[in-house]
């Protein structure tokens, strides 16, 4: 008998980074929870595409700052698809907002849809994991939470929020590994926007970061996507508690 087919839930899915983690980890079969917050045309959207792929796909709209929507989320993959084998936290937000300016509900925005958000999901996902196919916990985190400098724009709430996931990602390693569970972390470096998506730079802003990048371009999705494939691959079955820059040399 064959092993079923992957279950694979990735938040902040319907456009960018999340889109390109879908589609990189499309194979026939393969069952997806695609998720946003409130763009259900850009979720409905990569779900046809996976469809279009051979996988099986559906979505969910949540907000995952509200009280029980991760583990709603959690719970919704699981009842749609019998489980839950592949868990990418990827939705978050940025906020370049001085320390001495930024509203404190602006850290709590950031550590609510970043740090908290990422914490249910894993709690909630831990059970059905531990029963799941090569089974991993795959973190998305940012460049922002480990360079500063002047001459970086600097994201300080966002960065707070996402060193704070990088500890969960790597605490949960050890307490999943027992049960053959990895967590890793991907970390991508400027990467490009959808066309028309909100951006915290403009196209001469976006000329000066790639400036500063040692491969002379900023990242790609599918750049972000190719390593979250590696953690996610059954053959990275003994690496786990492990930050991955993707930034082409950004950060060295």
């Amino acid at each position: 008998m064959s092993e079923r087919p992957r279950i694979i839930l990735v938040t902040g899915s319907a456009s960018g980074i999340g889109a390109a983690i879908c589609r990189r980890l499309a194979a026939p079969g393969t069952a997806f929870m695609v998720h946003a917050r409130k763009n259900a045309e850009g979720a409905a959207a990569v779900a046809d595409e996976l469809r279009a792929l051979g996988a099986v796909a559906q979505t969910h709209l949540c907000d995952l700052r509200e009280a029980g929507a991760a583990a709603g989320l959690v719970e919704r993959t699981v009842e749609t698809f019998g489980g839950l084998d592949v868990l990418v936290s990827n939705a978050g937000s940025a906020n370049k907002k001085p320390l001495l300016e930024v509203p404190e509900d602006d850290l709590s925005a950031a550590t609510d849809t970043i740090l908290t958000a990422f914490f249910q999901l894993a709690r909630a996902a831990a059970p059905h994991l531990k029963q799941g196919r090569d089974p991993r916990v795959v973190a998305v985190s940012s460049f922002v939470a480990h360079i500063f400098r002047k001459d970086v724009t600097l994201f300080p709430v966002t960065a707070a929020a996402k060193a704070g996931l990088e500890a969960l990602a790597r605490a949960f390693a050890i307490e999943l590994a027992p049960f053959g569970v990895t967590s890793n972390v991907v970390v991508p470096g400027y990467t490009e926007k959808d066309p028309g998506a909100h951006s915290a730079f403009t196209p001469e802003g976006w000329r000066r970061v790639a400036e500063q990048v040692p491969l002379g371009r900023i990242a790609k999705p599918r750049d972000i996507a190719n390593a979250v494939a590696f953690f996610a691959d059954p053959a990275s079955d003994f690496v786990t508690g492990q930050t991955l820059h993707v930034n082409g040399g950004l950060h060295i």
